[in-house]
């Protein structure tokens, strides 16, 4: 049989089809996948448990002698509303911001009932101020049916204008919290999946080159569709273990109510990481399957993929350690849009709302069109290293075929 009794589609695909099979076969892959998914999982169950520990723990809020008689609606409302509320009385508001100061207190009400204000030290949660909300609306208005003559008008706009403000004493601005974790995770997953399935592709290279598989399989087909089977069929199942352990961690936050859909949207962070682990996989599994092609011995392998593999340790580290909490800082603003660094960055970056659309499609488009040329040299480095056994083979001999 000759190179041309198989078009280059069905080359690809009958290789393509074989590594599928050779990979859902591997007892080392099913257990990684499993273990990455009971941990996205069990990550999610134990920050619930944390959420709820903490929740126990109820608010304190400080009354002065204004806002006294706000303690009993206070408690009937929070009790109705599910949460735990320890009422406190304070002399005066100088001794209640000391008392919050000490951490005795979490919040002071201070102020005429219609112009409530609610000082914190940092932030206030959103479900205590929703209640004494409430409550001084009611107050408000209970005062405005007296005071006013029950026009339902004017009983109505001030209950409105009863909504109390919140006073930080040592304010911090706001922080994107569920992003910059989202997008912590999501470094942390898109490395291990490029890293995991890269190597596949090296070390396959080597397996069929030592066994001289190799031989064989290109007695039917040309080397560079060898190759692009190869990455293709470990591209579309660490495709498929990239978008199980996200939809297993998407389920687990949407299901136990730990992100606020307002602060991130999780689909579309996945589907963008989905994305970026394609692009990257090509970008990474090309460069590491010439570099493997150059050696005939697993032991040998190292030694060729170390360039390629510091090339992603660089972005990772720099991703997982500044990217999360400062994404816009300006080294990895500028990788980010870098072919090879973005994979491993612009995921990150998505995640805690960093970018706009159009810049994550410009890194996206800016990685695509580095590819074919990637491939092409990839290819070459193959076709002209991979029938070569014996001692290493030199970069320069492979890139002329000599």
């Amino acid at each position: 049989m000759n190179h041309t009794e198989l078009s280059s589609g069905a080359a690809i695909r009958l290789i393509a089809s074989r590594e599928i099979r050779l990979r859902l076969r591997s007892r080392a892959f099913l257990i990684t996948t499993a273990l990455l998914v009971l941990a996205v999982v069990g990550g999610g169950l134990l920050v619930n448990l944390a959420q709820a520990g903490s929740s126990d723990e109820g608010t304190t809020v400080g009354l002065t002698s204004e806002t006294a008689d706000l303690a009993a609606p206070l408690e009937a409302t929070a009790e109705a509303a599910g949460i735990t509320l320890t009422i406190s009385t304070v002399p005066d508001e100088a001794a209640g911001r000391a008392d919050i100061d000490d951490g005795d207190l979490d919040a002071l009400l201070t102020g005429p009932v219609d112009h409530l204000t609610i000082v914190v030290d940092k932030s206030v949660d959103p479900t205590v101020q929703a209640v004494i909300g409430a409550v001084a609306r009611e107050q408000a208005q209970a005062a405005a049916i007296t005071e006013l003559g029950g026009d339902p008008a004017a009983v109505a706009a001030a209950g409105q204008a009863a909504a109390p403000t919140v006073t930080a004493i040592d304010a911090e601005p706001a922080t994107n919290t569920a992003g910059m974790i989202t997008g912590l995770l999501a470094g942390i997953l898109m490395f291990i999946a490029l890293m995991t399935c890269g190597q596949m592709v090296a070390q396959g290279v080597v397996e069929e080159k030592t066994s001289r598989v190799v031989e064989l399989l290109l007695a039917t087909v040309r080397p560079w569709q060898l190759m692009a089977g190869k990455v293709l069929g470990i591209g579309l199942i660490g495709l498929g273990q990239v978008a199980l352990v996200m939809g297993a961690g998407v389920a687990t936050a949407f299901g136990l109510d730990l992100v606020d859909p307002s602060e991130i949207s999780l689909g579309s962070t996945a589907a963008w990481a989905l994305v970026w682990f394609a692009v990257g996989f090509v970008t990474y599994a090309t460069a590491l399957g010439a570099s493997a092609a150059l050696v005939s011995r697993q032991e040998d392998v190292g030694s060729v993929t170390t360039p390629v593999l510091t090339l992603m340790m660089v972005p990772y580290i720099i991703g997982v350690s500044i990217a999360p909490y400062d994404p816009d800082n300006a080294l990895v603003s500028v990788l980010s849009y870098i072919p090879f660094c973005s994979p491993l960055l612009m995921p990150i970056r998505i995640a805690t709302d960093a970018v706009t659309t159009w810049q994550a499609l410009l890194a996206l488009g800016l990685s695509v069109a580095m590819i074919p040329a990637l491939v092409w040299l990839a290819g070459k480095i193959y076709s002209n290293a991979v029938l070569r056994t014996g001692s290493r083979v030199k970069l320069r001999d492979a890139l002329r075929g000599a």
